[in-house]
């Protein structure tokens, strides 16, 4: 099967003939219909003397950037806008779409499309192009043939992406249901670049992706945006859904977030909340933002100070969410109060039998909840910590301090 390259800007305004060549109008758009086919051009729009007409797929005989498009049905009905349909200069020229493999928002200039002669010629999508060849396409659109224009911009770079490794956002919910848009994409990038996106797009679309995404992806993705926006975007959605993704949150992410809303937003989405993360993120929330209190997190494995290796190793295992940043054990009394702490690669050289008080760092370096930011920061940086114990005034453990939260301190200054 033969096929051809046609872009959309040469397609825009070609004329159209019918059975007897007689030219009843010019392409004015085109749409595909997602639901039925994912790239195939559904319908062109055509505009004739007094309405726009619409031509079927399967109504085209032939498609020629040099003689235009001739038809094989003229049974042709006035157009009416369908929300089933994703039309190419309406909702994507111009506008901005998500480059999936290059972690990046673009805006579409021009759209190629492949000619499939088979009998009756068909249009598929085949790229979004975005690079100054399309913006040259654009700008001689009609004013020189599409032959000239393709012979000039042979000497400039194509840049383009596969549609398929696009991804439209839709804020309409019901449309974006109806044009079968999926956000299943996104929910494979990494946070920080998942970030970078949402950081760039509109309101009404950062509020499209995350009521829509999985709670846990857009739980570490909104960890990484500027805290104004994670407000913005949580006091955009029900609370039903934000509470959703606050709990997939370490409870101080969770508490620094919620702090930075409307009192009343934020008892909406704690009262959506399951009772043991509620209670976590209620606890901190009590703490001053600058005290060691407000900063710590109270996700931790503690162990009895009688403890040996092997008790760790199935504490470990019990904590499997906690490894990816986890770095320091705790021992504590039959009280609670803190005893000791372990660096985690200790375990690993240590026989199964030994106990863990043998393991633990020389000098427990350790911070009451009230204290300040500054000084914990001081303490960091002097004794090069990766995790900071909190207590409180009876010496019991509360929380844990990183490397992580200083970081993030640091960023905001």
């Amino acid at each position: 099967m033969a096929e051809d390259l046609l872009f959309f800007t040469e397609l825009l305004g070609m004329p159209v003939f019918d059975l007897k060549g007689r030219r009843i109008g010019r392409v004015r758009d085109a749409a595909l219909v997602p639901l039925v086919h994912y790239s195939r051009i559904d319908r062109l729009l055509v505009g004739g003397a007094d309405t726009l007409l619409t031509i079927r797929y399967d109504q085209v005989r032939t498609i020629s950037v040099d003689d235009g498009i001739s038809l094989s049905d003229e049974q042709l009905i006035p157009y009416h806008d369908d929300e089933y349909m994703l039309r190419i200069s309406r909702d994507l020229l111009d506008q901005q779409i998500i480059d999936v493999t290059g972690r990046k928002v673009v805006r579409v200039n021009d759209v190629t499309m492949v000619i499939h002669h088979n009998g009756h010629d068909t249009l598929t999508v085949a790229d979004i192009d975005i690079g100054i060849r399309s913006i040259m396409r654009r700008l001689f659109q009609g004013a020189m043939p599409a032959r000239w224009v393709r012979r000039f911009s042979q000497a400039i770079p194509p840049n383009s992406i596969r549609w398929e490794l696009t991804n439209v956002v839709e804020p309409d919910p019901l449309r974006r249901l109806r044009l079968n848009i999926s956000y299943q994409k996104l929910e494979s990038m990494h946070p920080a670049d998942l970030a970078d996106i949402v950081e760039e797009l509109s309101p009404a679309e950062r509020e499209a992706i995350f009521e829509t995404i999985d709670s846990e992806v857009a739980a570490e993705a909104l960890s990484e945006i500027d805290p104004k926006m994670q407000a913005s975007i949580l006091e955009s959605l029900e609370p039903e859904k934000a509470a959703d993704i606050v709990e997939e949150m370490s409870p101080d992410e969770a508490a620094d977030i919620l702090s930075e809303l409307e009192e009343e937003t934020s008892e909406e989405i704690l009262d959506e909340m399951d009772s043991a993360p509620k209670t976590e993120v209620r606890e901190l929330l009590e703490f001053e933002e600058d005290t060691a209190g407000g900063m710590m997190n109270t996700e931790f494995v503690s162990l009895h100070d009688n403890a040996a290796v092997r008790d760790a190793l199935g504490a470990l295992k019990g904590n499997e969410d906690l490894l990816e940043s986890l770095n320091t054990l705790f021992l504590v009394d039959g009280d609670e109060r803190l005893t000791a702490s372990i660096p985690l690669a200790r375990l690993f050289v240590a026989p199964p039998e030994a106990k863990l008080k043998d393991l633990a760092t020389e000098t427990l370096i350790q911070v009451p909840v009230d204290e300040k930011q500054d000084r914990i920061t001081e303490l960091f940086d002097k004794y090069n910590l990766l995790t900071l114990p909190v207590v409180d005034e009876d010496g019991k453990l509360t929380g844990v301090i990183t490397a992580d939260d200083i970081i993030s301190v640091l960023r905001q200054r």
